[in-house]
């Protein structure tokens, strides 16, 4: 195995450009932008669309919860069309039927849970 010194330079390159960039946003973010005044607005706690309790006894609508857990359920499923768009070429007509049944399991959980009102914000 033979280490090119032009890999090591273009590495050491990227390297120095992303210290730049890096320096650059520093230098924008608290030199050139200036001092700025905080208000109570800007500090206090503000959370998930709503103040933050007093209580962590206090009851509290529990929909924000669920929508973004669904999402992120829905999000992950949809990572799985990445491999499979990718190996395309290798699966043919049975890759596309093994994503018809995934897509048809996927839609009926979606449906179901359309069908609870797990999807409605009131």
């Amino acid at each position: 195995m033979v280490i090119l010194y032009t890999d090591i330079l273009a590495s050491l390159f990227f390297i120095g450009i992303a210290f730049l960039l890096l320096g650059l946003g520093y230098y924008v973010g608290t030199i050139a932008m200036g001092h700025q005044e905080y208000s109570y607005e800007k500090i206090s706690s503000y959370e998930c669309g709503f103040e933050a309790f007093s209580d962590a006894r206090e009851p509290f609508d529990i929909k924000f919860y669920l929508i973004a857990i669904l999402f992120i359920i829905f999000d992950v499923e949809v990572l799985f069309f990445f491999p499979f768009v990718l190996s395309m070429n290798i699966l043919f007509v049975e890759g596309f039927y093994i994503m018809v049944v995934f897509m048809s399991i996927l839609m009926i959980g979606f449906a179901y849970e359309w069908r609870k009102g797990c999807m409605d914000w009131e």
